[in-house]
């Protein structure tokens, strides 16, 4: 049977969001949301390469670059701006734009993830941005591929 995460209806505007079950503990999904050197393992875009600097394990305000390619490659730094251990990790980038991972811990080892792409506090050339590469209609896909990798990676 092949794994799927669950694309989520949002009633938010800009806002995309996916969900999966991951048999795993809480700290075991976060110690890898929280290496920004293990991004690229989950990343189901396929858009970055590698970390290129930060640190060994993201907390509240830290930095970090990343090696990316959407045509043509590029760097971005990212930085947290809400850091829950266990719970909750937040990053944006230039454009304002966040990505979260929500964990709930479901018990007998089992947690729930949701990963939720927001544009809503850009400015209107940074949303005109996001419309432009259809980031809405693409993320959604790219996180249900991400959060499949991610429940691979901590089940194998």
């Amino acid at each position: 049977m092949k794994v799927r995460a669950e694309i989520l209806s949002v009633d938010f505007p800009d806002t995309a969001a996916a969900r999966i079950v991951i048999q795993a503990a809480p700290t075991k999904i976060f110690d890898i949301l929280a290496d920004p050197k293990a991004h690229a393992l989950f990343d189901g875009s396929s858009t970055i390469n590698k970390s290129i600097s930060g640190p060994d394990r993201l907390s509240l305000g830290a930095r970090f670059g990343m090696s990316m390619k959407i045509k043509v490659p590029y760097h971005i730094t990212n930085e947290v701006v809400a850091f829950e251990e266990n719970r909750k990790i937040t990053w944006r980038h230039l454009m304002k734009w966040t990505w979260s991972y929500e964990l709930v811990d479901l018990g007998n080892g089992s947690t729930q993830v949701t990963e939720i792409f927001d544009a809503s506090v850009c400015n209107k050339a940074q949303r005109w941005w996001v419309y432009k590469t259809d980031s809405l209609n693409r993320n959604p896909k790219w996180m249900a591929k991400s959060l499949v990798k991610l429940k691979n990676l901590c089940e194998g």
